[in-house]
């Protein structure tokens, strides 16, 4: 065995190295990136056009409008239905949406769709466990999921003004531009337009790849979902995101009254106009059950330990070889030798910590939903 084939040899445990290889269609297509990355310098030229006060208020007006577009419509309707509303307020609020410059309504849903269905598994477009850079825009930015997975929202592609709008997602964005240059000139565009923007984006980015490292947990989920008070305000109440995961058809993530949440505030004053209706809240039981401190099993952690692992022991084992190749032919020879002799051995102590392992993991299954069963009868209402 040669020093490159020492070097080359996978290690023991590979199985979180394979799960989470990113393929030539996952990397950051340069090209198309270039308009992010602009986006992001223009406000740099309000050295050359100053800060007016209006502009610094319109971009203050035109975060908060469209976040309210993104969670409202995109997120918590057209992801997952949590309250009901007309044909034309259904279209105002996704051309509200386009606004965000976050594509069109039916690629956003139908991502975000996927996304709850493979929570913090190889499949999860924008997992964490994937690193912070992939799953706060990395994913965006690479060719693979360009498309509109259409099989995900059939519901909402029925309607051909929905398709529209997904279609051609920058009219909202240019229609907005142009009027924020016609309320305060280059100093709104700049400022009202684009600053804004970049921060809308970061702020909705942050969903994907802090709340599910960042914050407490409160319910046993399968995957890894935390709520933090921070997001919660950067985003109009989608940093309660635990409570999320745990209930994900609710239009109020906020559950208590000490978790501020906008967007439901907004809704209810929407529902009490009559524009929207039967917003899904979750009852006191649902509330009182499935708590990590009452004995909930915690699943998603537990999951997302055991991927940590297996990363850590692939990145020791590579590094070991790296070393040693390093260090010399002779000492990569005499390892190779040494390992010949043992490869047996290594090869069924490795099937044998595999099993192990998948073993373990199906009993933590089991136990999260015993665990879950066995609180449903016990909960009881909360205050």
């Amino acid at each position: 065995m040669s020093a490159t084939d020492l070097a080359t040899t996978p290690a023991p445990v590979t199985y979180a190295r394979s799960a989470y290889a990113r393929s030539a269609d996952e990397r950051v297509n340069k090209v198309t990136s270039i308009p992010f990355i602009i986006v992001h310098l223009l406000p740099l030229l309000v050295i050359f056009t100053g800060v007016a006060l209006e502009a610094v208020v319109l971009g203050v007006v035109t975060y908060l409008v469209r976040m309210f577009f993104i969670t409202a419509g995109y997120h918590r309707y057209f992801s997952h239905r949590s309250y009901r509303m007309g044909r034309i307020p259904q279209f105002l609020m996704a051309f509200g949406g386009t606004m965000a410059t976050q594509k069109g309504p039916l690629w956003w849903a139908g991502h975000h769709r996927h996304h709850h269905r493979t929570s913090d598994t190889p499949e999860d477009i924008h997992s964490p466990l994937r690193g912070f850079w992939w799953s706060h825009v990395g994913w965006i930015l690479c060719d693979k999921y360009a498309e509109t997975p259409m099989d995900n929202i059939k519901d909402f592609a029925k309607y051909p003004e929905l398709r529209f709008l997904n279609r051609f997602d920058w009219i909202g964005p240019w229609a907005l531009a142009i009027a924020c240059y016609f309320i305060a000139g280059w100093s709104g565009l700049l400022i009202g337009f684009f600053l804004s923007t970049v921060l809308l984006w970061h702020g909705t980015f942050v969903i994907n790849s802090l709340a599910h490292v960042m914050g407490r947990r409160r319910y046993a989920t399968e995957d890894t979902s935390r709520n933090s008070a921070l997001l919660a305000v950067m985003s109009l109440g989608e940093g309660w995101h635990n409570n999320h995961h745990y209930y994900q058809a609710s239009a109020r993530q906020g559950f208590f009254w000490w978790e501020l949440d906008v967007t439901y505030g907004i809704l209810r004053l929407l529902s009490w106009m009559r524009i929207v209706s039967d917003l899904k809240t979750p009852s006191p039981q649902v509330r009182a059950a499935n708590r990590i401190r009452n004995g909930a099993f915690d699943i998603g952690t537990f999951r997302s330990h055991l991927a940590h692992a297996g990363a850590a022991v692939h990145a020791t084992g590579t590094g070991i070889s790296t070393r040693l190749v390093a260090s010399g032919q002779h000492a990569v020879e005499a390892l190779a030798e040494r390992r010949a002799q043992v490869g047996d051995g290594l090869v069924h102590r490795k099937e044998e910590l595999e099993e192990f392992v998948r073993g373990s993991l199906d009993s933590a299954e089991l136990l999260a939903r015993a665990s879950r069963l066995a609180q449903r009868p016990l909960a009881s209402p909360l205050d």
